[in-house]
């Protein structure tokens, strides 16, 4: 039987959308299952943010009856006001292994961003870079951090087949946050100099203040990521959004701002407590247990992901980001998480991969962006 490509259209079809990888990988022993619930919020046009600034259309693949693969296609007005152009994005990309799958749900997609005025398609992301974006081509054996995809090694092979290129790929770096021995001493050097010679301190965010921090966190965000591929600028609905996911994660330890004496904002830096790691024990569902163990977190969740550390550029070169790790090395030698991940980092951030490299991190993980001309 051949497949068949429709759009998304009532409850039903979203059910099936947001069903469809819990059925191709819960043997993975490794992928780990959102909560349902979380996920057909996340889809929802009243709920999500990115619906105030971007548009998106949601497809299924069928065949003889029942459903072999999924994607979205959609595209975001702010990245194409920042970048001047007229590109449009694919995601949620999920599908069973058959070559002749995901060549027609690509072209829904195509055809719809062409309808939406669109030149070119990068993607999978799901909806914007910062949510889980790429196709996973290294690091099949590991379990996933919070707002990383996972896929099987043949996603790639498709992808390929499929005719699509590469655009960029996005690196995750291993880090035993626990142990100082691994990181050069040129950064325990220039950390020591922050405060007595620019007067920059080191804060911890609170619960009370998170929402207003993530304004200081767009400030920096805005400004030193705005150089890299892909890069969108936060809105104020998203940082109000942002704020609420936040509070559900929260670890006061991990969420640092670098301040100068006027309290002016040099730096940022917000690390995760993994999530994961206890929705790998939920399956999915609050109920009925599921709950006991997102109340019981903080005796599960032993490692972070180190998601945004970024310094204004005016403050490149007082040594604050060194300060911002050596502060990750000493906060994981008193808490429970002693180790995670970094990033993702663009393969071409040349800074940000070195820097890395001088905390005694390494490559584990590797996320493939593709993109193809409509």
């Amino acid at each position: 039987m051949s497949v068949v490509v429709r759009p998304v259209s009532g409850w039903r079809d979203r059910r099936e959308f947001v069903d469809l990888p819990y059925r191709l990988h819960s043997t993975s022993g490794v992928w780990v299952p959102p909560l349902r619930l979380e996920r057909h919020i996340f889809l929802m046009r009243s709920q999500n943010a990115y619906f105030t600034h971007g548009d998106a259309q949601l497809f299924l693949a069928w065949r003889d009856g029942r459903v072999v693969g999924r994607i979205s296609a959609q595209y975001d007005d702010n990245f194409n006001a920042f970048h001047g152009n007229r590109w449009g994005m694919f995601g949620f990309l999920e599908f069973e292994d058959a070559a002749d799958i995901l060549p027609p749900m690509l072209e829904a997609a195509e055809i719809w961003l062409r309808a939406h005025g669109r030149d070119h398609m990068i993607g999978p992301m799901d909806f914007g870079m910062n949510d889980e974006s790429g196709v996973q081509i290294e690091g099949f054996e590991r379990m996933p951090f919070i707002k990383q995809p996972w896929h099987p090694p043949y996603y790639a092979v498709r992808c390929e087949e499929a005719g699509l290129a590469k655009a960029m790929d996005l690196l995750m770096y291993e880090l035993v946050i626990s142990d100082r021995s691994k990181i050069l001493p040129v950064v325990f050097k220039l950390a020591e100099k922050v405060e007595p010679r620019h007067g920059i301190k080191i804060r911890r965010m609170s619960r009370r203040s998170l929402r207003r921090d993530m304004d200081a966190f767009a400030e920096v965000y805005n400004e030193a990521w705005s150089e890299n591929w892909g890069f969108v600028p936060y809105s104020e609905k998203d940082l109000d959004v942002y704020a609420q996911e936040m509070q559900l994660v929260f670890d006061r330890n991990w969420y640092m701002v670098a301040e100068t004496e006027s309290g002016e904002t040099a730096a940022i830096a917000i690390t995760i407590p993994d999530i994961n790691q206890v929705l790998m024990r939920m399956q999915g569902r609050l109920l009925p247990f599921g709950w006991w163990h997102f109340l019981r977190k903080g005796r599960t969740i032993d490692r972070v992901r180190v998601g945004f550390l970024g310094v204004k550029n005016e403050f490149q070169h007082t040594g604050v980001a060194a300060a911002l790790y050596v502060e990750h090395f000493d906060t994981a030698s008193r808490v429970r998480q002693k180790w995670g991940e970094m990033g993702w980092i663009l393969e071409t951030n040349r800074n940000m991969n070195r820097a890395m490299e001088a905390m005694g991190g390494r490559v584990v993980r590797r996320f493939r962006v593709y993109g193809r001309d409509l």
